[in-house]
C-alpha cells in the first residue's frame, strides 16, 4: 500500500542539496508559440526519481498529458539553460527547493509518446527525457508544491509496477534492476 503524502508538502531547506538559481533572464515561450514547437519537435525534460527506503515519490498529474495518473515529478528544459540550472529549477518547481545536480545519479534517457497536449489541442507530444535518481530522507519533507500534482504518495518499486494508475512511462523507469 502507497504512503499517502500531504498535499501541503514542501521539501526543508538542506545547505547541502540547495543551489541558487541564475534564470533571470530564462522565460517559458508565448502559448502560441509553445503549442507550435510541441506540434513540430520534441521536447528536451529532466524527470525525477526520488527514492528513499526502498520507495519513490509519485504524484498524481493534474495536466496534460497524462492528467491523472501517477508520475514522477519533472519538467523541460528551457531554451539556453544549462542541465545544472535546468534540474535545479525544475527540482524547485516540483518539490519546492532547488536541489544541486551534483547529488543526482543518471538513470538513462527514455523517449515518451503521448497523443494529447498540454493545451489539449491534440497534436500530440513527444519528449525525450533525462532521468535521475536522487537519494533523500522523506525527514526532508514537510510541504510540496501541488500546482503540477494534486497529490503525492510514497510507493514500492514492486508496488508502483503492478499499479493500474502508475503510468507506464513511469514504470518503465524500474522495470530494469533500478538501484535507489
Amino acid at each position: 500500500m502507497a504512503a499517502r503524502l500531504p498535499t501541503n508538502m514542501k521539501l526543508s531547506a538542506a545547505p547541502k542539496f540547495v543551489t541558487k538559481l541564475c534564470m533571470s533572464d530564462l522565460e517559458p515561450l508565448p502559448d502560441d508559440r509553445f503549442l507550435a514547437v510541441i506540434r513540430d519537435t520534441p521536447l528536451v525534460a529532466i524527470d525525477l526519481l526520488i527514492a528513499f527506503d526502498g520507495q519513490v515519490l509519485l504524484g498524481r498529474r493534474k495536466n496534460r498529458p497524462a492528467r491523472g495518473t501517477w508520475f514522477v515529478p519533472g519538467g523541460r528544459i528551457l531554451k539556453n539553460e544549462t542541465l545544472q540550472v535546468a534540474f535545479s529549477r525544475i527540482s524547485a518547481k516540483e518539490l519546492g527547493e532547488g536541489i544541486a545536480w551534483a547529488f543526482a545519479r543518471f538513470h538513462g534517457v527514455f523517449e515518451h509518446f503521448y497523443m494529447d497536449d498540454f493545451f489539449g489541442q491534440d497534436v500530440g507530444t513527444h519528449y525525450v527525457v533525462l532521468a535521475y535518481v536522487v537519494n533523500l530522507d522523506p525527514q526532508m519533507f514537510n510541504a510540496l508544491p501541488t500546482g503540477q500534482h494534486s497529490q503525492f504518495e510514497l510507493f514500492g518499486v514492486e508496488e508502483l509496477c503492478n499499479h493500474s494508475e502508475v503510468h507506464p512511462y513511469t514504470k518503465q523507469y524500474f522495470d530494469k534492476g533500478f538501484k535507489a
